[in-house]
């Protein structure tokens, strides 16, 4: 009975996790069908395994072993491999089936939690990494940092330097940085209160 809740608990997150939580923020059919598929096998495997004496150890090399298959066979950003260890996790938690249940459904929804607070859309919502090309090949930090302040409209905190190309003259860098307020924003609320004022 226990292993048919623990199965409707994996589908019900999974389905959360990928088209509430994945889908819908970040809109790429390709990796929801990667977790569904993804989450689902390991959740097989893991409970066929469950009851053999070698079963976790198995488990804990499946995941191992389809972490490093997954992430060699194409290039995900950050949030899209939490997204994909959240999904083998989900699958991994609920085939073994920790006892008691209630333990198992709060490791799930914390998995869950985490993912809907970590990847929200306020959390430090102004902050962009990005890959820059400029037109010159820059030696100075602080002429690097202000040009990239005035091309980006934003408050640069680091700056890697990736390729200073001399002949070609450019450069390229990796820079994080916090957008700034528009300008263009600020005027508009001040000419709101001028006139509110008025």
């Amino acid at each position: 009975m226990n292993h048919l809740i623990l199965i409707a608990a994996d589908v019900i997150a999974i389905c959360v996790l990928t088209f509430a939580l994945y889908v819908r923020r970040h809109r790429r059919r390709d990796l929801a069908v990667s977790y569904l598929g993804m989450n689902i096998g390991v959740l097989a495997v893991a409970t066929a395994l469950s009851g053999s004496a070698a079963g976790l150890g198995l488990g804990l090399g499946l995941f191992g072993v389809l972490s490093i298959i997954r992430l060699r066979s194409t290039e995900l950003a950050q949030h899209e491999v939490a997204y994909y260890f959240s999904a083998l996790a989900l699958g991994l938690i609920s085939g073994i089936g920790v006892e008691p249940v209630w333990l198992t459904l709060s490791l799930m929804c914390l998995v869950l939690g985490v993912m809907f607070v970590g990847d929200h859309e306020r959390v430090l919502p102004a902050y962009r990494h990005q890959t820059v090309v400029l037109d010159r090949a820059i030696f100075r930090e602080d002429e690097l940092t202000a040009r990239l302040e005035d091309l980006l409209a934003a408050k640069v905190h680091t700056v890697t330097v990736q390729e200073l190309d001399l002949v070609n003259d450019k450069t390229t860098v990796d820079v994080r940085f916090a957008c700034l307020p528009a300008r263009g924003t600020r005027l508009n609320s001040l000419t709101s209160l001028d006139g509110a004022a008025a």
